[in-house]
């Protein structure tokens, strides 16, 4: 429950509340061209899905082996 609600909090913020207002970032993007805004957001986008995924992946890795040891445990206190 906590989890959703905090993702429904998330989801309630500003999309500027995001962003770090960098000076130089903002002045390259709002000096460039179309072809340049754009491969600024498919650079975000290479920079942050990766590791995001693999953080995920790590988590379900993680948790799927910590209910295994636990199943493993509870088979040998119920001998």
């Amino acid at each position: 429950m906590g989890i959703a609600l905090a993702a429904f909090i998330v989801l309630l913020m500003p999309l500027p509340a995001f962003s770090q207002n960098c000076a130089l970032c903002y002045t390259q993007a709002s000096s460039a061209g179309a072809r340049m805004i754009e491969a600024l957001r498919s650079g975000i986008l290479v920079m942050v899905i990766p590791p995001t995924l693999g953080s995920i992946g790590m988590i379900f890795i993680v948790r799927k082996r910590n209910n295994r040891y636990k199943r493993d445990e509870s088979a040998v206190e119920d001998w």
